[in-house]
């Protein structure tokens, strides 16, 4: 196994969007980053070119390949300081439509993934006191439409991370939740109609969608000692769309 004084991350859903971003500001603050996805023609695109990086094929909802990504990452590093849940799928659809089978694949994926990833990582997070930062949405705190499942999901992922906090402190390691509101990634412009477009700009009060680098960049700051006495927090990265209630398109201009 190699013992490396670099601190080290684990990014899951690392091959695109978010994950991707929050791996490039990782390695820009001489970070290594073990870059975990299931997708493995998305990894190895994203991977290539990038330096002190361990592409790891693996689907988070599988016991038997999260324990093994875990082995793999620990014997290239033999070190974890930050954990970053961020693997996530998303099915949307009305209520009446969601089987058991659509349920069980958000919930096995979004929430179990989380819990099996931060599991298997406790040992050595424990050894470097480090840090683990979940990554859930703002539709976990605000019920919306066609969201049963994965908004469902992201809610269970704000309380596991307090779940988590409450009992690993003890241990010295941090544990917090970035919820990002809409962002600009390829999904969104595939899926968000004009129509989508505008109505979330009418009712997030910065007007704008998110980049994926701007959560990033407080994903990275939660994992940095300057955040070092947080911990048990949500913070939602939405441009105030939480904050706000209903009538606030009407009540501008």
């Amino acid at each position: 196994m190699t013992q490396t004084t670099q601190p080290t991350a684990i990014v899951t859903g690392a091959a695109r969007g978010i994950g991707l971003a929050t791996t490039r500001l990782f390695l820009s603050k001489g970070m290594r980053v073990a870059m975990v996805d299931r997708d493995l023609h998305e990894l190895q695109n994203a991977s290539q070119g990038l330096d002190h990086v361990l592409p790891v094929n693996c689907d988070v909802s599988q016991e038997d390949q999260v324990n093994a990504m875990m082995h793999s990452v620990m014997q290239w590093s033999g070190r974890v300081d930050v954990l970053v849940n961020n693997a996530g799928v998303a099915d949307f659809g009305p209520i009446q439509e969601t089987t058991f089978a659509r349920w069980q694949t958000v919930m096995r994926t979004n929430l179990d993934g989380v819990f099996l990833c931060s599991q298997a990582a406790l040992p050595a997070l424990r050894e470097s006191k480090g840090c683990i930062i979940n990554i859930a949405s703002i539709s976990g705190l605000r019920a919306s439409t066609l969201r049963v499942a994965y908004g469902t999901s992201k809610a269970a992922v704000i309380h596991l991370t307090k779940q988590q906090a409450a009992e690993l402190g003890e241990w010295g390691i941090r544990v917090n939740c970035v919820s990002p509101g809409p962002v600009n990634t390829k999904l969104a412009a595939a899926v968000h109609t004009p129509a989508i477009v505008s109505a979330y700009h009418d009712a997030i009060p910065l007007n704008r969608y998110g980049s994926e680098e701007e959560i990033a960049r407080v994903i990275v700051f939660l994992a940095s000692a300057e955040a070092s006495y947080l911990t048990g927090q949500m913070i939602a990265v939405d441009g105030g769309f939480d904050a706000t209630g209903v009538g606030l398109p009407a009540l501008r201009g």
